[in-house]
Order: structure tokens, then sequence, then C-alpha cells
């Protein structure tokens, strides 16, 4: 099992591993303080042409591809992407688009990678699985930001041309909380690289990979910070075994692993930046990297919309068009409006990831949180428009001689999205760190219950000078003047809204910290409708600028994109006055109450006389007995000498398949 860390240390390396510098702007930042800086995300950059042009040409041969050479039905019942499907798309040079050409790959713009990602993802979400977990969070994006140029060298042109990464973090009980980290990496006595050994959980491409990040614990010693450490593997390694291939609810053709290293040794050369850089690395990767998921989801999205309008238009009910009675109306606006919002919230995130002068790693956060959640209630509404047949699986339907559409796979593919790369819950806190990191540097003391008298008394003068001036300005703004943002013309009220309510939010949060100092922390309900709040500015004000930038590159679809920005900032809009309202009434604190009850067992009696068809067994699997010897050890020699040497390696055993 992991290590047992308390909730101090384990918040400690968690806040070691931020980047805590804003060295760029970052619009969300400013969003979070109540400024509404409109100048950061309009005009949009523009798309670089030459970008522009080996962008389409890629996505097109891309598509041919795919609609050519790959059969989704199949991936669905074999629960495997077909070899010859993975050759073409190496020869397509699919697994190198992240890479610049200098090394071998097609260095496509964020952009394009995003819309290559939409084509494979809407054709089976476990082509985008592969590809994107190869490229936003494989070996290639660790490299390029914090490779050196031998690593590079060696690793970027293989990963671009045809060998399979993956990236391994997550152990069988260690997911959000890296501090419990179990995997260890041993210096050898002779210097020359590390031993590992650990288990591994759910590393996507695992199954199938030929080189791959690990992250693994290096024990401190007199010379060494030791710590949370990255690694580029050599997947082939003595001691590396693939235990098992997990099987899931969605994603049948997905190779995620659990992984066995034993007695693993790893070149010295192979370590990624510094030791004890391994979360920060793993953290910066997932600043662009995220923005992946978002991608899938506008896929989703927007075939959802099509799949809604073709059924809704020919499938008739009581003399008419379903799509003509109200209440399945309401379900198509809802899926045509928050498809667009999505795209908007991609190409303004993506456009910002691509002109590199800001910091975008909010927006790439708010861009995960919102595309995943709505996206699972777009699929939703689809299955209850299409109904039985919603529920019904595409090869079924294609054997009574009806269109397969997959609208049950689309939608057990989309839940994991919830999940993936940082959940809705962490999410949030994430995020929420994120938005009170200024008023944490400017009344953290205040706040801090283990601070001194004397040194709260100095830091609430301080914090006295920021916030006379501070809150002031969150008293009145441009959102309250008629005539503000005319340039946008219908639009101009959505924007009004927006900067209105980015000044409330301010307000909101401060309020908050007022009120629960130190204890705001533990209000995770509460953070996660401030920052749902936030998600729903950002979106809104990204559909405006959006559609405005659509009016300026394809005037004949203007004004159909200013109608669809209008309809999702109205629903917006609705889903905002909400959230502020939950903001003072809920029920937090009674949930929260019964369900330590429900925790301490005081409602068992209900339980009774439902079997469980689990049985019994472990929830969680444990680690090698060499990460336990180690484990003991460290404990009871409180953190003493440290075991050195290479140990025996045992043989390799072959891969699942």
């Amino acid at each position: 099992m992991a290590s047992q860390i308390s909730e101090q240390e384990a918040r400690q390396v968690a806040e070691s591993a931020r980047e805590a510098e804003w060295s760029l702007p970052s619009f969300g930042r400013e969003l979070f303080l109540g400024n509404f800086r409109l100048d950061l995300i309009h005009p949009q950059p523009k798309v670089d042409p030459a970008a522009r042009e080996k962008g389409e040409e890629f996505v097109k041969r891309l598509r041919a591809f795919l609609e050519e050479n790959v059969d989704p039905l199949q991936i669905e019942r074999d629960a495997k992407i077909p070899d010859e499907v993975v050759d073409g798309l190496k020869q397509l040079g699919a697994l190198g688009m992240k890479v610049s050409e200098e090394y071998g790959g097609l260095g496509l713009s964020q952009v394009y990678y995003n819309k290559a990602l939409q084509l494979v993802g809407a054709w089976h979400s476990a082509l985008s699985a592969l590809l994107s977990a190869h490229q936003s969070i494989g070996v290639a994006e660790p490299l390029r930001l914090f490779g050196t140029e031998e690593q590079k060298q060696k690793w970027l042109p293989l990963v671009a041309k045809d060998h399979i990464s993956a990236f391994l973090l997550t152990e069988p009980d260690v997911g959000s909380d890296p501090a419990r980290l179990a995997a260890t990496a041993t210096p050898t006595e002779d210097g020359t690289g590390y031993v590992l050994n650990g288990r591994k959980l759910w590393a996507t491409n695992g199954a199938v990979a030929d080189i791959v990040v690990v992250m693994a614990k290096v024990p401190k010693s007199e010379n060494s910070r030791g710590g949370i450490s990255a690694f580029v593997l050599d997947y082939h390694s003595d001691g590396v075994t693939v235990e098992h291939r997990n099987k899931f609810m969605g994603l049948k053709g997905i190779e995620n692993s659990v992984t066995l290293l034993e007695d693993v040794f790893v070149p010295k050369e192979n370590l990624i930046g510094k030791e004890g850089e391994g979360l920060k690395i793993a953290l910066s990767t997932l600043n662009t990297g995220r923005l992946a998921l978002p991608a899938i989801c506008v896929a989703a999205g927007k075939w959802a919309t099509k799949v809604a309008r073709e059924f809704a238009k020919e499938r008739v009910q009581w003399g008419q068009p379903v799509g003509k009675h109200d209440a399945v109306a309401q379900k198509i606006a809802f899926i045509a409006g928050s498809a667009f919002g999505l795209e908007a919230m991609l190409d303004v995130a993506s456009r910002l990831a691509d002109d590199k002068r800001q910091d975008i790693r909010i927006e790439a956060a708010l861009a995960k949180l919102y595309a995943s959640e709505m996206g699972w209630k777009i699929l939703d509404e689809l299955m209850q428009i299409r109904g039985g047949r919603g529920y019904e699986t595409a090869e079924s339907l294609k054997a009574r001689g009806e269109k397969p559409v997959p609208v049950e796979q689309a939608l057990r593919d989309m839940r994991i999205n919830r999940i993936f790369e940082g959940s809705t819950e962490i999410m949030h806190l994430f995020i929420a760190r994120e938005a009170v990191d200024q008023h944490l540097s400017v009344a953290g003391d205040i706040l801090d219950p283990e601070v001194a008298a004397g040194d709260k008394a100095k830091a609430a003068m301080q914090a006295g000078a920021f916030y006379a001036k501070w809150l002031p300005s969150l008293v009145v703004g441009d959102g309250q003047k008629p005539g503000s943002y005319a340039e946008f013309g219908s639009l101009a009220p959505r924007l009004r809204f927006v900067e209105r309510n980015a000044r409330k939010l301010a307000r909101s949060t401060f309020y908050a910290i007022g009120r629960y100092q130190a204890g705001l922390e533990k209000k995770q309900a509460l953070l996660g409708r401030i920052v749902d709040i936030g998600a729903e500015l950002f979106a809104m004000a990204s559909a405006v600028v959006y559609a405005n930038t659509i009016k300026s590159e394809s005037p004949e679809r203007g004004e159909s994109a200013c109608e669809l920005a209008e309809l999702f900032c109205a629903q917006s809009q609705r889903r905002i006055a909400e959230l502020f309202h939950a903001l003072r009434a809920n029920d937090d604190a009674h949930n929260y109450k019964i369900a330590q009850n429900v925790l301490d067992g005081r409602y068992t009696w209900f339980e009774e006389g439902i079997p469980d068809p689990s049985g019994d067994g472990p929830m969680f699997a444990e680690q090698p007995d060499a990460v336990k010897d180690e484990q003991s050890a460290a404990e009871a020699q409180n953190g003493g000498e440290k075991r050195r040497g290479l140990r025996r390696k045992k043989p390799v055993t072959e891969k699942v398949q």
C-alpha cells in the first residue's frame, strides 16, 4: 500500500509543485479577480497561414484514412484497435502531430492538433485516447518542456514516427494525492542510474507502449534532495511486466495497463529535469495537454447536434416530427447551444496556446472541467431524444437494417472525461487554489491559524492596504454602461453581463474568505460553485468573441454564429443565477453531517437485505514486496541509510496483448 502521509505533508507536496509565478498575463486569473480583461482574448490571434495550410492538408488525409480504412464497429466489437489501423496512423505521421519538424514530427499547431483529435474521436473514442495519451501526456510533451537537447534528439524522433508512449503516475492506492506515491527510484551505488520498483495503474497505452514516462520517488540523501522524479523508460527493459490490460465501461479499444516494475534499471541520463521535479513536470505538461479532452468533447457535441437534427426531423409522433414538440425542441436547443459554447472555449484557449503570449493554465483547466461536464449532459439529452434507439447498440441497429448510430457507445465513452486528467472535484480545487492565489499572497498569514499574533497584525496592515484599493474597483465597471462593447452588436449585453458578474464573483469570493477564513479550504462544494461560475463566464465571453471571429473570417456564417452564441449565453446566464443563489442558500452543512453518519455506520440497517455481488476482497491492490521493504526500512531508520546498488534483475515477462 502507499505510504501514510499527513494532510499537511500532502498539501506541502502539492503546493511545492504549483507554478507560483505569473510571468505572463492570464484572462482566467484576472476574471476571478473581478477584472474582465476582454483585450486578452479579443481580437483573437489569427491562425498562421502556413500552419493552417499544413493543418488542413493533414486533417484531409486523416479523414480519408478513417473513412476508407477504419471500421468503428469492429473496434467496438473486438475491443481493440486493429494493428493495421495503428500502422496506418503511424504512416500518416499521426503519432508526431505535436512534435516539431526539427525532430521528425508534423509540428501541427494546437488548433489543428485539436481538429485532428476531434476527427478521430468522432470516429471512435479509443483512437483519440491512443493519440492524445501518446502526445498530450506521453513522452513528447514532458521532453518538449523540460528535456535536454540530447534527450530530445534521442527520443522525439522515435515517438514521432512509430514508438507508442504512455505516462505512468497513478498507483493502486494513489490517485490525486501524489504525496503518497510509493514507486521508488533508488540511485545505484556506482552512480550510473536508478533502480525502479513499483506497481502502476491505469496507464493509457501501457499495454502496447514502447517508451514511457515514469514517476517514482527518489530517496533523500546527503547529496540529493530526492522526491518525486520523472524518467524516460524504454518499456522493453528487463523487469517491466504488463500484468493486466484493464477493461472499462467505455473506450473499448483502449490499451490501458497495470504495470509492474521490478528492479528496472534506468540510466541517469533518462532523468527529466532534476530530482524532485516530477510532479511539477506532470502538472506543467497538463497545462496545455488538458486541451485534448475538450477537443474530444467538442467533437461529441457537434456530432450530437447532427444526430439530433437528423433524427428529430425524420421521427414522427402524434402527427409531426418529434423536433416540433416543445419538450424535444428544448433539448435540441440545449445540445446546439452547448456544443457552440464548448467549441468557442476550445478555440479561444487553443489560439492563446499557439500565440504563447499568455499563461493559459486556468483557461485550459476551465475548458477541461466545463467540457467534460457539459459533454456528458449533451449526450445524455441526445439519448433521451433517440429513446430506445439511443440505448440500443449500433451493432444491433445495423443488424435490423437501421443506421448504426452509436449513441449508447458515445455516452459510455464520454463518462470517463469527468475523471480523466483530473476529476471534476480535483479540478474544482485546483482552479479554486489559483482563483484565491492573490488573496493568499496578501492575507495568507491572517488566515493561517499557526501564525503568531504579532505576525498576523503585520499581515493585516498589508492586506488592508491591498483591499482598500481592490474592493472599490469591484463596485462599478463597463458592464453598467449601456453603450459598452457596442462593436459586438446584439451580443454586447452578454459581455456587459460577464463584466458585472466577474466583479460580483470576486466580491463573493472575498466574502467567503472573510466568513470562513482558513476553513474555506474545507468548503469544497462552495469553492466548486465559485469555479463553476467562473467557467460559465469564461464560456460566455468565449462564445461572443468566437462568434465575432467567425463573422470576421467567414461573413456568410456570421449571423447564424451570433444566433448560436446568443442561445448559449442565455442558457449560461440562467445557470450562473442558480449558482450565485446556491452560494447563499444551500444544504452543504447538513449534507456533510449526514454523510459522516453514513461513514460511521449509523444507517447500516438501511442496507440490510440487499446482497453485494462483488463479494469480499481488498479495495486496492498492493505494491510489490520491494516497495514495501523500502517503506519499512525508511520508517524504521527514520530517513537513515538508504538501500543502494543494483539487485539481480528478474526475467522479462511478455506483455499482455
